[in-house]
């Protein structure tokens, strides 16, 4: 097996489940790192060093979100979760976690593509980007352009007057186009803290903001909501 594809490392404890996905990012010229536990997945992620790390939460011994937890404490590598858990709660506590996103089995692949595809490109432009001297992108989705640099935000070649607090949020969004984006996490990077009597503002801001960016805030097309959990903005590459 060619040792210039793309490392991918599968953390699974059904044997299906790796067979399925050993098929299709084989095919997709992937190159396939199995573990069966939490504890030979970190051993994995820490040795073979993965571009990308697909994680079943419901693991022998050690739990999935420990698994997240862990790994988190040395590298930023893209986490997408598989999981049968669909309940909001465990969405939630797996993406706080430092989870980049989830996807609640059964899935098809073509989702499962565009969710690669995504983290994939994501890591490599934050890598790409680390030193302070690069330059901010400018985000485009649709008629949408966000210029981080210049603060300056346009809608159809309009100018968008944001008040500090909603460029804050979306520049935030911005830079984590893509993913899932919980209410905590907005918290706690727009807002520093995360307090009960708070919980309403995430809610608050989106509402205002999408009736600035979206061309009917009824039926947003930028900024679209994960009930129950969060937000995610829609890549601007895919669509």
């Amino acid at each position: 097996m060619s040792s210039d594809k793309t490392p991918v490392l599968v953390i699974e404890d059904e044997a299906p489940i790796r067979c399925f996905l050993r098929a299709y990012l084989e095919s997709q010229d992937f190159r396939l790192i199995e573990a069966e536990s939490g504890e030979e997945g970190i051993g994995l992620a820490a040795s073979h060093q993965p571009a990308l790390i697909l994680l079943d939460l419901g693991l022998p011994g050690m739990d999935g979100l420990e698994v997240i937890r862990r790994i988190r404490q040395w590298t930023a590598t893209p986490i997408l979760v598989l999981s049968a858990r669909g309940k909001e709660q465990d969405k939630i506590d797996a993406l706080d976690a430092g989870a980049d996103d989830y996807l609640t089995k059964p899935f098809g692949v073509g989702e499962l593509s565009a969710r690669l595809r995504v983290a994939l490109r994501h890591s490599a432009l934050s890598a790409g980007g680390a030193g302070d001297s690069a330059p901010a992108p400018v985000f485009r989705c649709g008629e949408l352009t966000v210029d981080l640099a210049a603060r300056r935000v346009r809608l159809a070649g309009q100018e968008v007057h944001l008040t500090p607090i909603e460029f804050k949020l979306l520049a935030f969004l911005v830079r984590h186009a893509g993913k899932v984006v919980t209410h905590r996490q907005l918290l706690k990077e727009v807002w520093g803290s995360v307090r009960e009597d708070q919980a309403h503002y995430p809610r608050l801001y989106v509402h205002q903001l999408r009736h600035k960016i979206e061309p009917d805030p009824a039926r947003p097309r930028f900024l679209r909501t994960e009930t129950g959990i969060g937000y995610r903005l829609e890549d601007g590459e895919t669509n």
